[in-house]
């Protein structure tokens, strides 16, 4: 189902023209005004990738869930190069304030299909050394396809140590807490982590395509292999 499919003038099309090369302002005011100037096609792919990623300002709204719906919720977007996709997504989640997890992360999968599709994900974290934190369902589910975590304790069960408390004790370098909307639960512990994460400053992916990009981008690509170079190194404008 398309809920709405919208190049805005003012988002996607400066995008476009600013990874591409080609002034697409300039060459739909010419189209409009009757002249032909067809920019020059190119026969391959650009060898360089570039990612377009929303930036957030859930920490300043109380009380606020961070998760997205079809609103748009963005207040603010960067655009990274770089020579895969892996260099340029890393890139952007640092520019808009992600940082990399350097000790553990903490999982929470809603719902078996969910474990399935991040079980490669959580053994590459595994693999990279990573401590991982998980609440009892996802924990044993780890457990059982040999990855080993940690398990906490849910908020509501009001036993030690408990999720929250890691996360306050900044004992959490990333949380990746993917949820069911179609899953009925008693209790909305993942609403309590995702605003816990957000008030005390921890890096928050809740979508499960970019959270296995994210881990995909950190098993490959160190801060060293990030390539800081001018924009005219990737692109040279057309017209």
């Amino acid at each position: 189902m398309v809920i709405e499919c919208n190049l805005r003038a003012s988002r996607s099309l400066p995008f476009v023209s600013k990874v591409t090369g080609i002034n697409f302002a300039k060459l739909a005011t010419e189209a409009i005004l009757g002249i032909d100037q067809r920019p020059e096609t190119r026969d391959q792919r650009p060898d360089y990738v570039a990612v377009k990623a929303p930036q957030f300002s859930f920490a300043r709204i109380k009380g606020a869930d961070p998760i997205l719906r079809v609103e748009m919720a963005s207040t603010g977007e960067v655009a990274c190069f770089g020579d895969d996709i892996y260099e340029a997504y890393l890139k952007s989640q640092i520019a808009t304030g992600v940082s990399l997890p350097k000790k553990s992360v903490f999982i929470s999968l809603a719902g078996e299909e969910n474990k399935i599709k991040f079980q490669e994900a959580a053994k590459t974290l595994f693999k990279m050394g990573l401590k991982i934190y998980a609440t009892a369902g996802t924990a044993q589910f780890f457990k059982n396809h040999g990855i080993d975590v940690t398990k906490l304790y849910k908020i509501h069960e009001h036993q030690k140590p408990n999720v929250l408390d890691f996360l306050l004790a900044k004992k959490i370098d990333l949380v990746i807490n993917i949820f069911d909307p179609y899953f009925k639960k008693e209790f909305d512990d993942d609403y309590l982590i995702r605003r816990a994460s957000i008030d005390f400053g921890i890096p928050l992916l809740a979508n499960m395509q970019a959270a296995q990009l994210f881990v995909k981008a950190i098993s490959l690509k160190k801060p060293a292999d990030l390539k800081i170079l001018p924009w005219n190194q990737y692109v040279t404008f057309k017209n």
